[in-house]
């Protein structure tokens, strides 16, 4: 996949809508747990390019804008508009779904007992 290359599953022009709106660029802002101050608040990760020295070109994902939703399942994930949609790099992607998770499950009620009777 190069610079403008959309993945295989972007029948519709969807990816590629969505890498216009971003310009290309990671719209992540903090919510992977990195401040991104140095770049103006906003991650530095372009598709196609080389984040450091030893890695591939970054690849940019079509994901969930909110961050609640990047836990929704595929099939839902799928079906959300165009609008719904920011670009992710993968390293703030599975960031932001890490803290969601973590958060979510924090925030979850104390399980019950585990046992069928009280001893």
């Amino acid at each position: 996949m190069t610079r403008r290359t959309p993945p295989l599953g972007d029948q519709q022009g969807l990816w590629q809508a969505v890498m216009a709106a971003a310009a290309g660029r990671c719209q992540c802002r903090g919510t992977c747990g990195k401040n991104h101050d140095k770049d103006g608040g906003r991650c530095p990760a372009q598709h196609g390019a080389y984040v450091r020295h030893g890695t591939g070109p970054v690849h940019l994902l079509a994901a969930p804008a909110e961050a609640d939703a990047l836990l929704l399942p595929p099939h839902k994930a799928a079906a959300l508009p165009k609008a719904a949609l920011a670009a992710w790099c993968p390293a703030c992607h599975s960031a932001t779904r890490r803290a969601v998770d973590k958060a979510r499950l924090a925030s979850a009620p104390a399980a019950g007992p585990d046992c069928l009777f009280d001893f």
